[in-house]
């Protein structure tokens, strides 16, 4: 006997939906690190680009500039982010289009859960 079209698709959303939180529960424990140039300021972010840790080599303060430091500090952070966001990307790739790029992904899963479960519950109909 067949199985109806209506529940391979259901089982087939439920699959999609156990897979993107399993790839989430992946994004969760991305760790991200990048370090300047000089190796006196590293910075360790999570899969959204979020400081988790920001390491400073004491010898930072024999230049006591504190603007060029901040753009260091900044640089680092923002190298790091670039990195997770770079894995988040190889992550969540086999879920979008082709054409995604991590710049232009919404590299977010929780929008893709609820357009699942938007779409298995019917809602919107």
């Amino acid at each position: 006997m067949d199985t109806p079209p209506h529940l391979n698709m259901y089982e087939e959303y439920r699959q999609l939906a156990a897979d993107i939180r399993a790839a989430q529960s992946r994004m969760a424990e991305v760790r991200a690190e990048a370090s300047s140039d000089d190796d006196l300021i590293t910075a360790v972010v999570g899969s959204s680009g979020e400081l988790v840790e920001l390491r400073l080599d004491s010898r930072i303060y024999r230049a006591p500039d504190s603007a060029q430091l901040a753009a260091d500090i900044t640089d680092v952070v923002h190298r790091a982010a670039e990195l997770a966001r770079q894995e988040t990307f190889s992550i969540l790739s086999g879920y979008l289009p082709p054409d995604a790029t991590p710049e232009t992904a919404d590299l977010r899963a929780d929008p893709m859960l609820h357009e699942l479960d938007r779409q298995l519950t019917g809602e919107g109909r």
